[in-house]
């Protein structure tokens, strides 16, 4: 296969004219396949889901946006009707930068993953911080409540085809390199706690790491 030659300027695409021109336009059914609760797939689906990426903004745009992982074992995430999914927050380091996007805007998208398929369920709609609520109790991991919950109210549903995680093959171990980078205790000595030993910062990342999850 030829390469193309290198571009000599950048082109920045500025409206959603220019985006069409380059990406062209959605075939009906994929526009179609949007809708607005959960059927039982998607139920299904999620309770069989033990990771997402939780996406929020902050109010007017004003760069404060946030993509942040949860997970706990598979149904992380608990459906109260087919038009809410609840999802716990663990103890964590303490940042909020995406609930403090969602106390200005309420706005937020999900994907939902299960290891091993290419496919993932998205999920947006409009959402607010509980505290406690009865449900709580559903939500207990190895005998600890959350320590509060996002209340997700749905807005739209539908399932992502897989190419990105095939193109990557992010589920195939052979093409996996978990030392192509620095330890996790590594790269927190060298940018965020360069007063602790390497030595120190391992045992941190150890087993005992593992212990406090919840």
């Amino acid at each position: 296969m030829t390469a193309s030659a290198p571009a000599t300027h950048t082109s920045v695409i500025a409206s959603e004219e220019e985006l069409r021109a380059v990406i062209g336009y959605p075939i009906q059914r994929v526009v179609d396949k949007v809708q607005p609760r959960l059927a039982p797939l998607h139920r299904q689906w999620i309770a069989a889901s033990p990771f997402c990426v939780v996406a929020t903004s902050s109010a007017g745009g004003g760069g404060g946006v946030d993509a942040s992982p949860k997970g706990d074992p598979a149904g992380l995430a608990h459906v109260l009707d087919d038009s809410t999914v609840v999802i716990p927050e663990r103890p964590g380091n303490k940042r909020a930068d995406g609930y403090l996007n969602i106390l200005a805007n309420p706005h937020v998208g999900l994907i939902f993953l299960i290891p091993g398929r290419t496919d993932t369920l998205r999920v947006n709609g409009t959402c607010r911080l509980v505290s406690d609520a009865p449900w709580f109790d559903e939500l207990v991991v190895k005998g600890h409540r959350p320590v509060l919950a996002l209340e997700v109210h749905v807005e739209e549903v539908f399932f992502h085809c897989g190419k990105a995680f095939l193109r990557s093959q992010l589920w195939k171990p052979e093409t996996w390199n978990p030392d192509a980078v620095p330890s996790r205790a590594c790269i927190a000595q060298q940018l965020e706690r360069p007063n602790d030993s390497l030595e120190e910062l391992e045992r941190y990342y150890g087993e005992a790491y593992s212990a406090g999850l919840y």
